[in-house]
């Protein structure tokens, strides 16, 4: 379900300069076409502030449906419209592109990212994930790092984006499985215990980038 004239969409633009591609803006969808949506230059969360944007800018965007879902898709600026006020277009994306986020049911993908890990008794190890959601992790350990269900981990891991940024998201966990794979290695499975909602965010549209990815192999 595509978001309404009069709605908002929350936007985050592309770009190589890591601190710009964090910054959130709002914009209002002030009319629609068959291909696109038109809405008013996007301002600043907090700020302000407009954003000037231009043909072939790429956004990544969400908006809220009822619950709080959160509906992420990406798209680009493929014109202007002026009337009244100036408008943007904005392609829409396929409906099957639009991927729905809940609290509870966080996108999960395969992904080998490096992971910092200390226990509750101070020791420190590096492994790499081999999936990664909103609400937890999976990665695999050598037979020498010693975990029990219920372990207490602090976690600083490190994320690479699309336009080439990086980003270290910190969080804390909890151990919730250990699986023994035939290889002697060990498939360790954390849920986050305590994240906030800024890092989680970051999970979050790595996951989305991921999962974009992979439907335009």
């Amino acid at each position: 379900m595509y978001p309404k004239i009069n709605e908002h969409l929350y936007l985050q633009v592309a770009s190589s300069d890591a601190a710009q591609s964090e910054i959130e803006y709002r914009a209002r969808i002030a009319d629609m076409e068959e291909d696109n949506f038109l809405i008013e230059i996007p301002m600043q969360e907090g700020n302000g502030r407009l954003k000037k944007l231009f043909v072939g800018d790429e956004l990544s965007v969400y908006y809220i449906t009822e619950g709080g879902i959160k509906n992420y898709f990406t798209t680009h600026v493929t014109g202007f419209k002026e009337e009244v006020i100036r408008m943007v277009r904005l392609r829409k994306p396929a409906p099957e592109a639009i991927y729905k986020i809940q609290r509870r049911s966080f996108l999960r993908v395969n992904a080998e990212l490096e992971l910092a890990v200390k226990d509750a008794m101070g020791s420190r190890f590096l492994v790499r994930t081999e999936d990664i959601g909103g609400g937890g992790a999976s990665f695999l350990g050598d037979a020498k790092i010693t975990l029990n269900i219920g372990d207490k981990l602090t976690c600083w891991l490190l994320v690479s984006y699309r336009n080439g940024s990086t980003e270290h998201v910190n969080f804390e966990s909890e151990v919730v499985r250990i699986k023994k794979l035939d290889t002697g290695r060990n498939l360790v499975m954390i849920k986050f215990s305590a994240i906030s909602d800024t890092e989680r965010q970051k999970i979050i549209r790595y996951c989305f980038e991921r999962q974009f990815d992979f439907r335009n192999r």
